[in-house]
C-alpha cells in the first residue's frame, strides 16, 4: 500500500465512492448519498485545500486508487486532531488496507507531527471499522447514545482515541503492533510506504 497525496483527478473516485450508498452509510450523518457538488466542494477543501492533511491510499502492486485518510480539526497548543478514513473501492475491504492506512498515519501524527492524541468517530454498526482501530490502539472513551438512524432503528456512535505514549509502546521490541514504518510528510507529494516486515 502507498500514500501520496491527492491530484485533481482524483476527485472522479471520490464521486463513485460518496455516491454509492454503501459507502455512504459508513461515512455520512444522512441516510443519503452525497449529490456531486457537494463531493466536488468536499474534495476541493478537504482533499487540495492548502492545509490540507488528506492522503490517497493506492494499492501498491496496481498503484489502484482505492481510498482517502485524512487528519482535521488540527489543534496544535493541545497536540490533537481527528482521523478520517474511508476505503472506497469495495472489492478491497476486509484486506487490511484501512489498518494499515491508519498505522501508517499515527506514525506520520505522533513521530512526525509532534500530536499527543487522535480521536475518530464511528457509528457501532461499523463493526468492521471498530475492529481496525482497536487493532491499531484506539481505545473506546465514550459514546453518544442512539445518535444515527440507519435501517430502521438508532445507533450508538462511538468516540475512540489512542495517545502517543500508548502508540509508543506498542512500537517496542515485543510490543504488540507494527515495528515501524516509513512516513513522508503529507505536506509534500511524498510517496508513504509500509516498511518491509510491518503487519497489515
Amino acid at each position: 500500500m502507498v500514500l501520496r497525496r491527492h491530484v485533481a483527478d482524483n476527485v472522479e473516485a471520490f464521486r463513485r465512492w460518496y455516491g454509492d450508498p454503501e459507502v455512504a452509510r459508513l461515512a455520512r450523518y444522512q441516510d443519503t448519498p452525497m449529490r456531486e457538488d457537494e463531493v466536488n466542494r468536499f474534495f476541493q477543501i478537504r482533499a487540495l485545500g492548502p492545509e490540507s492533511l488528506t492522503m490517497a491510499i493506492h494499492e501498491r502492486a496496481t498503484d489502484r486508487l482505492i481510498g482517502t485518510c485524512a487528519f482535521s480539526q488540527l489543534d496544535g497548543e493541545n497536540g490533537s486532531a481527528m482521523y478520517h478514513i474511508t476505503i472506497g473501492e469495495k472489492d478491497t475491504w476486509g484486506r487490511g488496507y484501512g489498518t494499515e492506512a491508519t498505522r501508517l498515519m499515527l506514525d506520520h501524527a505522533f513521530g512526525t507531527l509532534g500530536l499527543h492524541r487522535i480521536a475518530l468517530s464511528v457509528f457501532e454498526f461499523n463493526e468492521r471499522a471498530i475492529r481496525a482501530y482497536a487493532t491499531c490502539g484506539f481505545l473506546t472513551e465514550g459514546r453518544a447514545r442512539e445518535a444515527v438512524w440507519r435501517d430502521g432503528r438508532w445507533w450508538d456512535e462511538l468516540s475512540m482515541s489512542v495517545l502517543a505514549p500508548e502508540w509508543r509502546a506498542r512500537q517496542r521490541p515485543g510490543a504488540r503492533g507494527p515495528a515501524g514504518s516509513a512516513v513522508s510528510s503529507p505536506g509534500r507529494p511524498a510517496t508513504v510506504t509500509k516498511v518491509a516486515g510491518t503487519p497489515s
